[in-house]
């Protein structure tokens, strides 16, 4: 279906207006019920659909806060962990849209309207983990909200010239995203003034909160279980294949990874799913194979035996190096970003350039 169709008939739900009724966030919610600490609480997240980092810092809020409830975009059920699973979820008119889950991310334009739909009522304390647009909750005055900033909006700050990239060979299509995406940073910008507290992932994504929001924040990493990705008991031989455990979308230029291993001949075992898949495997020669995604017991068995994890995008701070090294896999990773917190010559390598050619010589080295 085109992309325009789709958007209208959204809208038409965003709205109320869809043939198949209101979304379960247009419903009046009862009043949420104290949790151990004898708060009512209210958590938002933009979109239940995977279990990635996100999901995995959301997942210990929802342990500590059990009874609360859960507002979010898009809700895939059985897509996430069953302590998410198990919460009073509260979705957006973007959930009744026909076939949405295969094309969420083309509804931006549409979520900051869709998000207006989250009332929550009769609450103590509201605390939103965003990167798109779950910190615009609407709180009621007086309620403390809490957000917990995986990173300002990705398509309209540090993503804006990578988002346009896709359009390049249509210039008026370009042309008017530019504007859309334009509109959306000062939306962005504007409902940060919602938030009375914001907590960074990484020191990264504090200085870009600085500079998009121009507010203070503090830093709290998120969360790994140190318990389950240990190094294992006995010694685990090193195998020779490097790993990459990642979502397949173009900002984690898995495509490098990919065409480092493919020139130099060397396996390159690729566990991950996305819309970059069948691309990356044009890509790829004999020596690199897609697992899909995995349990975590056979993530971690992976961490304890490659060669090297490869990080080669920059992330706001990235789960899945921290995984890797306490489970005592060394990782080779671009040098930017939430890495240069977590990975050091001791433990690692960081390479300085964003390109094939210095992970590379990294790799080689």
């Amino acid at each position: 279906m085109d992309a325009s169709i789709r958007n209208r008939e959204a809208a038409a739900a965003v709205k109320g207006r869809g043939s198949r009724g209101k979304s379960d966030a247009a419903v009046a919610v009862a009043t949420p019920a104290p949790d151990r600490s004898g708060l009512r609480v209210a958590l938002a997240h933009d979109w239940l659909t995977g279990m990635r980092g996100g999901e995995k810092c959301l997942e210990v809020l929802c342990r500590a806060f059990p009874h609360a409830t859960l507002y979010t975009l898009l809700h895939r059920p059985g897509s996430t962990s069953p302590a998410i699973e198990s919460m009073a979820i509260r979705t957006s008119p973007l959930q009744q849209v026909p076939g949405v889950f295969r094309h969420y991310r083309h509804f931006l334009p549409l979520m900051p309207l869709a998000a207006r739909a989250w009332k929550p009522r009769n609450i103590d304390l509201v605390v939103s983990l965003s990167h798109c647009v779950a910190k615009a909750i609407r709180v009621p005055r007086g309620v403390p909200h809490v957000c917990y900033c995986f990173t300002p909006m990705r398509y309209a700050w540090q993503g804006r010239d990578s988002y346009l990239e896709s359009w390049a060979d249509r210039p008026i299509r370009r042309a008017l995203a530019g504007g859309l995406l334009d509109r959306l940073r000062a939306w962005d910008r504007a409902t940060a003034r919602r938030v009375t507290h914001f907590v960074a992932i990484s020191q990264t994504i504090r200085e870009r909160i600085a500079t998009c929001y121009e507010r203070d924040s503090h830093v709290i990493p998120p969360p790994v279980d140190t318990e389950f990705y240990t190094p294992g008991a006995g010694s685990h031989p090193r195998a020779d294949f490097y790993l990459v455990v990642s979502a397949l979308v173009p900002y984690k230029r898995i495509d490098q990874a990919v065409a480092a291993c493919t020139h130099l001949g060397r396996s390159l075992l690729v566990i991950g799913a996305g819309p970059e898949r069948q691309r990356l495997e044009k890509l790829a020669g004999a020596t690199v194979r897609f697992l899909g995604w995995q349990p975590d017991d056979v993530i971690r068995d992976h961490y304890r035996r490659c060669r090297a994890l490869l990080f080669p995008g920059e992330e706001d701070f990235g789960i899945v190096p921290v995984e890797a090294l306490a489970c005592g896999s060394p990782v080779l990773a671009l040098g930017r970003g939430g890495a240069v917190e977590t990975v050091d010559s001791t433990i690692g390598r960081l390479y300085d350039d964003p390109t094939v050619d210095a992970l590379e010589a990294t790799i080689a080295a």
